[in-house]
């Protein structure tokens, strides 16, 4: 079974739109089926900092399997029950918006003096 999960493993993560499979290198399967051991399914939070950073570098380096290429017949190495947080430095941080009496001051008058 060890074997199997080495060979072609895949780690499974629960995501708000369904389960997704991670493809993980021969290290990292070494290293997750170390971390999943004792359990199948772990939730992302109980993970260290350390196996959090591996799974988030895995999800950006896109390891993603598709769910027709024989991932219903490939071992699961384990399932993490949230999805990983997505890093804020990716996401473009919303502008703060000049003050809506500003901009719409200008509108106002004009309708006042028609």
């Amino acid at each position: 079974m060890w074997l199997e999960k080495l060979a072609s493993g895949v780690l499974r993560v629960l995501t708000p739109l369904g389960p997704r499979y991670l493809k993980p290198s021969l290290g990292q399967k070494l290293y997750l089926l170390w971390v999943f051991r004792n359990f199948q399914t772990l939730p992302f939070k109980v993970l260290s900092s350390r196996q959090q950073r591996l799974v988030e570098s895995m999800c950006e380096q896109n390891r993603f399997v598709s769910m027709g290429i024989g991932v219903d017949d490939a071992p699961l190495i384990g399932t993490l029950e949230q999805r990983p947080p997505v890093p804020s430095g990716k996401i473009p941080t919303r502008r703060a918006s000049a003050s809506v009496p500003d901009a719409v001051a200008p509108f106002a008058t004009d309708v006042r003096r028609q």
